[in-house]
């Protein structure tokens, strides 16, 4: 039973309590293992006793680090970037260490501020997905603070990436409706910018399935799109089938342009699967619910938030332990496999 005081007990108390010293005290705390077992017993039943809590934010502080870590995305909008900013808070809670979400909107001014150093001073380290910024800016990404990349507009930087297998998985969705039968495929997510992205690699996978059987797009299909929002994909598909293409198959290359496209389709009085194919990129939870479920490319987005976490831990465990950055390991680039997920959408 906590004994009743007109304070918050301390380590101090604790200490006293137990007969140890207070470093003692805090040794136990923060897992250290060579203490004697009757001696970390005195201290668990002397905090269990005066009822002792230990102030994470206050220990935290004391050591120069936060606790906190910010995780920097273009949009929450996107239900790709909702769903993964769940998966990294989950893997962070795991670690003991809070999540502060920003959106840049994909702006460049609001992305380079995530680079200048000013949110050193309220996050032990950050990870950071740029839409705005591209290969070009690589000499800003040489930060000196602790910072793992997501996404797919800047490689081989100085500093550790995470990304998924964008080419490969479009490849594997094209082919596979392309095993199914299908002989007129379109791509439904080409960006405008040519640059490096999601939806340029996505489309180099689409073409390279397409190409080793022989096959190729019809031009009148390349239809570029600003953004991957549910409306563009219903949009962007009335376009193609506006100007005469009439696909048995079409690789969405997000989930949300696929369900765009499912709309436009049932619109049309075009049936999804028995009239087209339709396979969509990102696994989002919504999948499941569509009429009918929507065949897709799981990206491994919870092993994404896993390994980028635990990257951006260890650099900052690195940095608070004072080592060098010319002594710690080398940036590393981390390609988190996918799995083709066969749903109802692509099987007649």
């Amino acid at each position: 039973m906590a004994r009743k005081t007109n304070r918050s007990p301390t380590m101090r108390d604790v200490a006293r309590l137990a007969g140890v010293s207070i470093k003692t005290v805090s040794n136990i705390l923060n897992g250290y293992q060579f203490v004697r077992p009757e001696t970390r017993k005195r201290v668990d039943d002397a905090i269990r006793e005066l009822g002792y809590h230990v102030n994470v934010s206050a220990r935290n502080l004391s050591r120069g680090r936060t606790g906190a870590i910010a995780l920097v995305l273009p949009s929450l909008r996107v239900v790709y970037f909702a769903e993964l900013a769940d998966a990294v808070m989950r893997e962070a809670s795991r670690r003991g260490l809070t999540v502060f979400i920003e959106q840049t909107n994909a702006e460049r001014d609001r992305e380079l501020r995530v680079l200048d150093g000013s949110y050193r001073s309220r996050f032990d380290g950050v990870l950071y997905s740029p839409l705005a910024l591209g290969q070009k800016d690589l000499p800003l990404f040489d930060v000196d603070f602790p910072l793992v990349l997501l996404g797919e507009r800047v490689f081989d930087g100085s500093v550790d990436h995470v990304t998924m297998s964008n080419v490969e998985g479009a490849r594997a969705a094209t082919e596979h409706v392309l095993d199914r039968g299908a002989t007129t495929v379109v791509p439904l997510g080409v960006k405008d910018d040519p640059s490096s992205s999601s939806g340029t690699l996505r489309f180099q996978g689409f073409r390279d399935a397409l190409q080793s059987r022989g096959f190729d797009v019809d031009p009148r299909a390349i239809i570029g799109v600003p953004d991957y929002f549910h409306s563009t994909g219903a949009t962007t598909i009335a376009r193609i089938l506006d100007s005469g293409v009439k696909p048995d198959a079409v690789v969405a290359f997000t989930d949300t342009l696929a369900l765009g496209a499912l709309a436009a389709f049932q619109d049309r009085g075009l049936r999804v699967p028995e009239d087209v194919l339709l396979i969509g990129f990102d696994n989002i939870d919504e999948t499941n619910y569509s009429r009918p479920p929507l065949s897709t490319i799981d990206p491994g987005r919870d092993v994404i938030a896993h390994q980028a976490v635990a990257l951006l831990e260890e650099r900052i465990q690195l940095q608070f332990d004072g080592v060098p950055r010319e002594e710690q390991p080398a940036p590393r680039r981390i390609v988190v496999d996918f799995e083709r997920i066969e749903r109802q959408s692509t099987l007649r």
